[in-house]
């Protein structure tokens, strides 16, 4: 079989396997909390929960990205607090140069913001395409310097004094009702879907993931496209640590602590194979969507923080063991 065929669609039975219950899961929740707590239908409560599903969204489609070509990102929360330091100072910086366009201020303190994430995602992507490095420890290390980094540089406390146009306008405005974040979000995951369905590149992650020595044999550089999904993973990483940065109005070395863990949560719920080969943007918005409903939902309800994540991790095994269920049935009937 060609690389170019190997679509995760095909080899789920067609787009209705492919979908799974996920929509009806999260349809059914926003039903419960629209009948039991008014709140949740509330204009300000619904924007919040797009706000925070956008956040997921991107930086999961990172992790979906790198889980796709077999691999991990453990340092994609360290990239977060990495990016809002970096931005935060550059910013401050730029601004006692005598620069005076506050634009410029903002546009350059951005662009500099992302390097150092990008250079974590440079060096993930190489000792694991190129120097064949476990993935979970590459990124563990590369998170543990990140944070150290993070840390070091603020000496623990948060950057402020950064533009208006950067915390105000961008952070915690809006367009049409819309936090800018969502739009961010909503263009992160059209690129995405473009990729995945209607290019040669989205195909071939998914034939490095579904089998790199099968890749390689057929003439792929595996190493590039694993080397490309981490690199791009830390760009989106980067990008929800801007926007992070603006929302909070401070560059801090503890943003997006948790989320690491939630983005691989988002992940395997949404139906991305922790073997590789097989993930859908869409799945991964809709999974989005769903936890941050269901964080919304248990916080009006009033059930206490502490059993939050523990709803959270049955949740995250209900799925593993429905995947492998679906992977079990396929093989039997393959």
């Amino acid at each position: 079989m060609s690389v170019e065929t190997l679509d995760p669609a095909q080899r789920r039975g067609g787009w209705l396997a492919a979908i799974g219950i996920l929509p009806l899961v999260l349809i059914a929740t926003c039903a419960f909390l629209a009948l039991y707590e008014p709140r949740f239908l509330r204009t300000s409560n619904l924007v919040n929960v797009l706000r925070n599903a956008s956040f997921l969204s991107i930086i999961s489609a990172g992790q979906m990205l790198v889980i796709i070509v077999g691999g991990f990102d453990i340092s994609v929360g360290a990239i977060v607090a990495l990016t809002s330091v970096s931005s935060a100072l550059s910013m401050v910086w730029l601004s006692q140069t005598g620069l005076e366009n506050v634009a410029m201020i903002v546009a350059g303190g951005c662009l500099l913001g992302l390097i150092p994430g990008l250079l974590v995602g440079l060096a993930n992507g190489f000792l694991v395409s190129v120097m064949k490095v476990s993935p979970f420890m590459v990124t563990i290390g590369t998170m543990t310097i990140a944070v150290g980094l993070a840390g070091y540089v603020t000496g623990g406390t948060p950057i402020y004094d950064m533009p208006e146009l950067f915390t105000r306008q961008i952070g915690r405005g809006s367009l049409f009702g819309l936090p800018y974040i969502v739009y961010a979000a909503a263009l992160t995951v059209v690129v995405l879907w473009f990729m995945q369905t209607q290019t040669r590149l989205g195909r071939y992650f998914y034939a490095v993931g579904g089998n790199e020595k099968a890749a390689r044999l057929s003439g792929l550089n595996t190493q590039r496209y694993i080397f490309l999904a981490y690199v791009l993973s830390a760009l989106l990483a980067g990008i929800v640590g801007l926007f992070l940065t603006a929302r909070v109005g401070s560059g801090e070395a503890t943003l997006g602590t948790n989320l690491m863990l939630e983005s691989i949560s988002v992940a395997v719920i949404g139906g991305v194979a922790l073997k590789g080969g097989v993930g859908r943007i869409q799945m991964v918005v809709l999974s989005a969507l769903f936890l941050s409903v269901l964080s919304n939902g248990m916080s009006l309800l009033r059930i206490d923080s502490k059993y939050h994540i523990i709803i959270i991790g049955i949740v995250i095994l209900i799925a593993v063991a429905a995947e492998s269920i679906r992977e079990s049935r396929r093989n039997g009937h393959g």
